[in-house]
């Protein structure tokens, strides 16, 4: 297997992929000591077998650039083909503000094509390419140098298996007519916004018990500050104080070092220097906030008029659907949704797009009287009305 350390061996790998109609890509990288992934590991492979084709590119290698592999990633003419992509285009949007254009994502396209939900790599390994995988080396320090040979084969697995992944699910899709489907579902991984992190709206991610607006003032407050300050210093959020230490900081309201002294959950070294500072502006602002800027929490959904019986028949249809179609509910409809449609919401996306096509037709059908579901033996039919 081959490893790649400079730009001039990355540049040569990818002009030859320009000759082919995709490239498999995955990327190994470690985000347990900073706030943005670090990328230790790309892995590429070209239609072929075996390892024929497939290589290793060292971005940590001195003097390389990743410049080449942007380039393929904007070339239109070769699909880029990944498995759970999102974090590793997190990774080439942060760093470079660039996403691979076109993309498949095998994980996306398993759950359409009846591989279940959010299926991983090793099954559809298991399942399509009737190999097995080593899995152990899966965590260890991607940084270290110089890896194992344990590490690279483990590593370069991830791309050469999914070249038969790729090939089996994209006929399957252009089989069943559902290409449209996964392309629609993809848009968002390749949304800028889906990685944008503002911290002023850090505070909707932690779990509290309280949903006062004088204290969610302060939590908001509180996260936001540790987003900036995480973001600033590429540090964990966690390693600036946990989410168990800001409800506690939230309730007590500290007011000085002191009080910051005497916190039960807060980790030493947020008691003093910039981070008590920050913790204690953040509490002063949060206390202070005008009325007309508390934060209210949405609860557009708790006063629902929901009628259970709809939303149980709503249910009845949406298993019908995914048995007829192999495609994962969870794809389709969570079950707020289904709740939502049967309290008369119409803004909900499993009535959009290929969901609409799949499911929210005949949703919307069914309350309006004019489907009826039955039993036929095992299955459940739609019955025009």
């Amino acid at each position: 297997m081959k490893t790649l350390t400079t730009t001039r061996e990355l540049r040569a790998f990818c002009d030859a992929a320009r000759a082919h109609d995709y490239v498999t890509v995955d990327t190994e990288f470690l985000r347990e000591r900073s706030y943005y992934s670090k990328l230790c590991l790309v892995q590429l492979a070209m239609p072929g077998e075996g390892n024929d084709n497939a290589v290793l590119v060292d971005p940590l290698a001195d003097g390389i650039s990743l410049d080449p592999l942007h380039e393929l990633f904007r070339d239109e003419t070769v699909v880029k083909v990944f498995h759970a992509a999102r974090q590793d285009l997190e990774i080439f949007w942060v760093d470079a503000q660039v996403f691979p254009q076109p993309l498949f994502d095998t994980q996306v396209a398993a759950m359409v094509c009846g591989f279940g939900d959010q299926v991983g790599y090793e099954t559809l390994v298991r399942k399509i390419a009737r190999q097995g995988l080593d899995k152990t080396s899966r965590f260890t320090d991607w940084s270290r140098r110089p890896l194992s040979k344990a590490q690279q084969t483990y590593a370069l697995a991830d791309v050469t298996h999914l070249r038969k992944i790729y090939e089996y699910l994209s006929a399957e899709l252009d089989r069943t007519g559902r290409a449209h489907w996964v392309a629609e579902e993809l848009q968002v991984l390749t949304d800028p916004a889906t990685y944008d992190i503002h911290p002023e709206d850090a505070w909707k991610r932690v779990k509290t018990r309280s949903n006062s607006p004088k204290f969610l003032a302060v939590v908001r407050e509180l996260a936001g500050f540790r987003e900036a300050y995480a973001q600033d210093r590429n540090v964990p959020r966690n390693r600036v104080f946990k989410d168990d230490a800001l409800i506690e900081l939230a309730s007590t309201k500290p007011q000085s070092p002191q009080d910051l002294g005497a916190s039960r959950l807060l980790l030493r070294e947020a008691r003093k220097g910039a981070i008590a500072e920050g913790i204690l502006d953040a509490v002063r602002r949060g206390i202070d906030c005008p009325s007309d800027r508390l934060p209210r929490p949405d609860r557009s959904r708790d006063k629902l008029q929901v009628n259970p019986a709809l939303a149980d028949l709503l249910r009845v249809l949406l298993k019908a659907k995914t048995e007829s179609t192999g495609v994962a509910p969870r794809l389709i409809a969570s079950s707020a949704d289904l709740d939502a449609i049967a309290a008369g919401q119409r803004d909900v996306d499993a009535l959009s797009g290929w969901r609409h096509e799949l499911f929210g037709a005949d949703a919307l059908r069914l309350c309006e009287g004019r489907l009826a579901l039955a039993a036929k033996g095992e299955t459940v039919q739609v019955v025009e009305l």
